[in-house]
């Protein structure tokens, strides 16, 4: 990537980061994913075969064909102001 679309910064790096699925109320958090940030805004941007194959392991623990490398509990918060 020459730039970043969002704001136009040329200064992209390649990372490394934390990924949530989401999909009907369920949640998988996926670590260490490539992706290409912006240095200046965060925006983040991934490659089509990454998202793919996150969408396909989501699917895979979903429906009980595969066994997550871990699980974690999260509190959650309605928020209000």
């Amino acid at each position: 990537m020459t730039k970043c679309n969002f704001c136009g910064n040329k200064n992209v790096e390649l990372r490394q980061t934390d990924y949530i699925y989401q999909h009907k109320g369920h949640y998988m958090l996926f670590e260490n994913v490539p992706c290409e940030e912006c240095t200046y805004c965060g925006e983040r941007y991934y490659e089509a075969n990454t998202l793919k194959k996150i969408e396909k392991e989501f699917f895979e623990v979903l429906n009980r064909k595969k066994v997550p490398s871990r699980k974690i509990e999260m509190p959650v918060e309605v928020f209000s102001m």
